[in-house]
């Protein structure tokens, strides 16, 4: 599956709105400051039709190293979760990942 880049989104908006890459280098590096920033406060961000972020605590719990079989703790931790939104469904539901 064909991975794309930070930079590749940079040029794609810059294209779309006519600005330079560097102006929309920053505007896209901003968004994404103000994203972490928000969730780093515990806010949840809702972007309508795209989807929602959100914090979810994972429990402690008990696992194994699958090389030697030995039981690991693995403490409590905060994790960023994504619900993908209505129109994000509707675009990659008949996506298929290679």
């Amino acid at each position: 599956m064909p991975t794309s880049s930070k930079k590749e989104i940079v040029l794609a908006v810059a294209n779309k709105t006519g600005r330079s890459s560097a102006e929309a280098s920053a505007v896209c590096q901003s968004f994404l400051d103000q994203v972490v920033d928000e969730l780093a406060r515990g806010n949840r961000l809702e972007f309508r039709d795209f989807g929602v972020f959100e914090l979810k605590r994972r429990r402690a719990r008990t696992a194994r190293n699958p090389k030697t079989g030995e039981a690991v703790h693995v403490p409590a931790r905060t994790v960023v979760a994504f619900k993908p939104g209505r129109i994000m469904k509707e675009r990659v539901v008949d996506v298929v990942p290679q």
